[in-house]
């Protein structure tokens, strides 16, 4: 049996994993857009390559992820990564860190935290200030 891919419960599972609700979806998608027309198109199989476009725009992801993304095989791939060999807790190796090392990395991944949310913030403020100019 083929299992066919539905491209917009993919656009729905990449818009929660990037905590994107339907209105700021819509709102960046254009006037013509609302909650409820993306709601609609989340129930979508097929879904127009030319719309398709516009959400990995937005979305900032590849169209092909929306186009193959396929909930079972990423299950299936996680499930067969993991055995029952799998070691919890110590499992006699020797691991060699540098206490020194490691507080500069999570550091360095502090600051770049930061910029991202940062970043974010003034994409967010564009966007109200858009919003607020339409109005």
């Amino acid at each position: 049996m083929e299992h066919k891919i539905h491209q917009g419960r993919n656009v729905k599972r990449f818009r929660e994993m990037l905590g994107i609700k339907q209105e700021v979806l819509a709102f960046d998608l254009g006037d013509d857009w609302n909650q409820k027309k993306i709601s609609l198109l989340e129930q979508k199989e097929v879904i127009d390559n030319s719309l398709l476009q516009q959400i990995s725009k937005v979305l900032k992801i590849p169209v092909e992820a929306i186009e193959n993304f396929d909930e079972e095989q990423a299950i299936n791939i996680i499930s067969n990564t993991f055995n029952e060999e799998a070691y919890i807790g110590n499992s006699g190796a020797i691991f060699n860190i540098n206490p020194m090392e490691e507080i500069v990395k999570l550091h360095e991944e502090k600051i770049a935290l930061y910029k991202r949310m940062l970043k974010e913030k003034d994409e967010m403020m564009a966007r109200l200030e858009k919003l607020i100019q339409s109005k």
